[in-house]
C-alpha cells in the first residue's frame, strides 16, 4: 500500500474510535431503542424503565443525540428513524445482535498486546461461548447476510443446479436466499449442533422447512453426508490455520458431483497481505479468539482450490469488504 501521512489529530482519533463504538454497544444492551420504540421520554421516564441511575441515562442519551440515534426536545429523547428501524428489537430490520457481538468481543480487542506478544487466543470463539455469546455471534451473522445475501446471490447462476451444500452456514441465511431466488433448488445447513435452533427457526420464519435441511456437524473433523451440485463456504476458512482450510476445501469438493460449483466467500486480502484495511483487521480479530486463523489472500484461497482440483478459478468482486473465489470440481 502506499505510504501516507497521518496527523497527530488522526491518530488521536484513531485511538479514540472505541469511544462511539462502547455508547452504541452499551445502549443496545440495556434497549435503549427497544424501550423508546415511537415515543418521547424524559430522562427520568427512561431511566425507570430502563432501571438504571438517572444520571448515567442521560449523560449516554445526551451522546446517542451527538451521535445522530436520538434525538431531544423539552418533552424528552426520541429514536432518529434509523434507531426505530435498525436498533429496535421489535423493527424487522434490528441489526442489534452483530452489534452485542462486536460488544462481546471488546475486552479480547484490550488484550491485543498479550495475543501479538505470544502468538495465542486471549478470548473463546464465540460459536462456542454461552448461550448469550453464540445467539448475538449466530444471529449476528445473519443480521449481516441479510443485507448482504440478496446481492450476492442476484450474481451468482445456479440454473440448473438441484441440490446446494451451505457448509458451516450458521443460521441458514444465505442457502435461503439461494433457494428463494432459485425455485427448484434444495439446500441443506451443515453446521454445530448448538446452531441447530437458530437454523431451524430462521428457516421456518421463510417458509422454507421443506427445500431446507439441517445436517449437524463438525466440518473439520466429521464426514459431510450427501452429494450437491454447489458448496458455498461463507466466512468459514478465517477461523482455521492453512493446513485445516485446504482439509475443509478438501471436503466440501469431494462431495459435489462432476461439475460442481464451489463459492468461498471471505474478507479477502491483496496478495501483499497489507489490505485492505478490513481485512487486515479482521486478521487481527482472528489472532485473538484462534490459534491459526487469519484473512487469506486471493492468492492463498486460489490456490488451496487449485490444489483440491478446482479448475476455471474466477474473483467475483463485491461492494463492501467482502469477496467471492469460485471455480468447478473435475
Amino acid at each position: 500500500m502506499k505510504p501516507s501521512v497521518v496527523s497527530p489529530a488522526k491518530l488521536i482519533e484513531m485511538s479514540g474510535a472505541y469511544w462511539q463504538s462502547c455508547a452504541l454497544h452499551a445502549a443496545v444492551e440495556l434497549d435503549v431503542f427497544t424501550v423508546l420504540a415511537d415515543e418521547v421520554l424524559s430522562a427520568e421516564a427512561l431511566s425507570s424503565r430502563l432501571k438504571t441511575d438517572v444520571r448515567g441515562l442521560s449523560v449516554l442519551a445526551n451522546a446517542l443525540c451527538a451521535m445522530g440515534l436520538l434525538t431531544r426536545n423539552q418533552d424528552g429523547y426520541q429514536n432518529t428513524e434509523t434507531a426505530r428501524t435498525l436498533l429496535s428489537r421489535d423493527a424487522s430490520g434490528y441489526i442489534g445482535f452483530i452489534i452485542l457481538h462486536h460488544h462481546h468481543l471488546v475486552e479480547s480487542w484490550a488484550h491485543l498486546d498479550k495475543a501479538v506478544q505470544t502468538g495465542k487466543p486471549v478470548r473463546t470463539r464465540s460459536s462456542h461461548g454461552d448461550a448469550v455469546q453464540r445467539e448475538s455471534f449466530l444471529m449476528g451473522m445473519f443480521n449481516i447476510a441479510m443485507h448482504t445475501a440478496p446481492g450476492i446471490v442476484s450474481q451468482i447462476d445456479l440454473a440448473g443446479r438441484k441440490n446446494l451444500l451451505d457448509l458451516g452456514g450458521g443460521p441458514g441465511t444465505y442457502a435461503i436466499h439461494f433457494c428463494l431466488a432459485n425455485p427448484d433448488l434444495l439446500a441443506t445447513v451443515y453446521d454445530l449442533p448448538t446452531t441447530r435452533p437458530f437454523a431451524l427457526k430462521t428457516i421456518e420464519g421463510f417458509g422454507l422447512s421443506g427445500r431446507i435441511g439441517f445436517e449437524a456437524g463438525d466440518f473439520l473433523n466429521d464426514p459431510i453426508p450427501g452429494a450437491y451440485d454447489v458448496a458455498w463456504l461463507s466466512q468459514i476458512l478465517h477461523g482455521e490455520g492453512p493446513a485445516d482450510c485446504e482439509k475443509i476445501v478438501e471436503k466440501a469438493v469431494s462431495v459435489l458431483r462432476p461439475g460442481g460449483m464451489i463459492l468461498i466467500h471471505e474478507f479477502i486480502l491483496d496478495d501483499t497481505l497489507d489490505g485492505p484495511l478490513h481485512s487486515a483487521l479482521f486478521s487481527l480479530n482472528m489472532l485473538l479468539a484462534t490459534d491459526q486463523g487469519r484473512s487469506y489472500s486471493d492468492r492463498q484461497i486460489r490456490n488451496m482450490l487449485v490444489r483440491c482440483g478446482i479448475s476455471g478459478i474466477q474473483r467475483m468482486h463485491l461492494k463492501g469488504p467482502s469477496g467471492i473465489l469460485y471455480g468447478f470440481a473435475a
